[in-house]
């Protein structure tokens, strides 16, 4: 958990979250918040299974899955290959296109180059989570700030359509699809402080959308969960454009804090969160 991503402090509060459940649970669990030395801590430890709560870079981008891939650890979540895929927002937009699964459209913002893409959209870094770095542009004047703030995350930057439509998120625990989650900000924004502030967002668990619009959600979720070869716990967030959801995110280390959408799609099918994070642990694997 931790880690130098600009998520450290989410993951930390993740990690004391798994610690006290996999505890509960009567495993002998110990937290690693890892720097440049976590090879060695690793070794030092004798660690048997790694249980992955870190987010952003270095934990959901393949990076600590390849570290722990070459030293022979298993680990829970997805792979070296679906980490990077998932979490490079560019790379993601592209694998959509190439097997039809539907996103809002999108670009790059060349660096030097004016961007020319209709009003409203969205503007992201590539490599980021939690909404950090992303503005949503309504007017010309505030297209360069918005790529501005982008760029201080990441050197890629990815402009997408706006779309105001129901946003929802579909949880998958080892290949079973969980209750789909929507989400209504306060704001009307679902940003940092919305997701992580008790009481700026609701959540509705099932949500209150059209039966066959959850059930494409559902449908949705899956072949992505598969397009991207993803294995044990995985989030897809989308929006739903008229009767189309549209997947604009993938998470492949989703939070597992108070207020994370996994625990609470996992409590509507009855379980608890010591459950959900034993049966996450039992999946744990080498993927190569």
């Amino acid at each position: 958990m931790g880690g130098n991503s600009s998520e450290r402090e989410i993951s930390l509060k993740s990690g004391k979250a798994v610690l006290q459940g996999l505890k509960r649970c009567g495993y002998n669990v110990t937290a690693i918040d890892i720097n440049s030395d976590l090879a060695g801590k690793l070794k030092r430890l004798r660690i048997g299974t790694a249980f992955i709560a870190l987010h952003g870079r270095w934990g959901e981008d393949g990076s600590v899955q390849g570290l722990l891939e070459i030293m022979g650890i298993p680990y829970t979540g997805s792979g070296v290959l679906g980490s990077a895929m998932a979490m490079d927002k560019v790379v993601m937009k592209m694998i959509f296109e190439s097997v039809g699964i539907p996103s809002p459209a999108y670009t790059i913002a060349e660096e030097g180059n004016a961007v020319h893409f209709p009003v409203p959209f969205v503007v992201k870094p590539a490599n980021e989570g939690s909404t950090i770095g992303i503005s949503i542009v309504k007017k010309q004047k505030e297209i360069a700030p918005a790529i501005k703030n982008a760029r201080k995350y990441d050197k890629k930057v990815m402009v997408e359509r706006y779309i105001e439509g129901d946003e929802i998120t579909v949880a998958i625990v080892n290949g079973e699809v969980l209750p789909v989650v929507q989400v209504k900000p306060v704001s009307g924004f679902y940003d940092f402080k919305a997701k992580y502030t008790k009481g700026m967002t609701e959540y509705i668990v099932p949500a209150k959308i059209n039966k066959s619009v959850t059930k494409k959600a559902a449908a949705i979720a899956l072949e992505v969960y598969n397009a991207f070869e993803l294995s044990g716990c995985a989030r897809i967030d989308m929006l739903v454009d008229v009767d189309l959801p549209k997947v604009i995110d993938i998470n492949t280390s989703p939070g597992m804090t108070e207020t994370s959408l996994v625990p609470k799609a996992w409590g509507q099918r009855g379980g608890t969160f010591d459950e959900l994070v034993e049966t996450i642990l039992m999946e744990a694997s080498l993927k190569i």
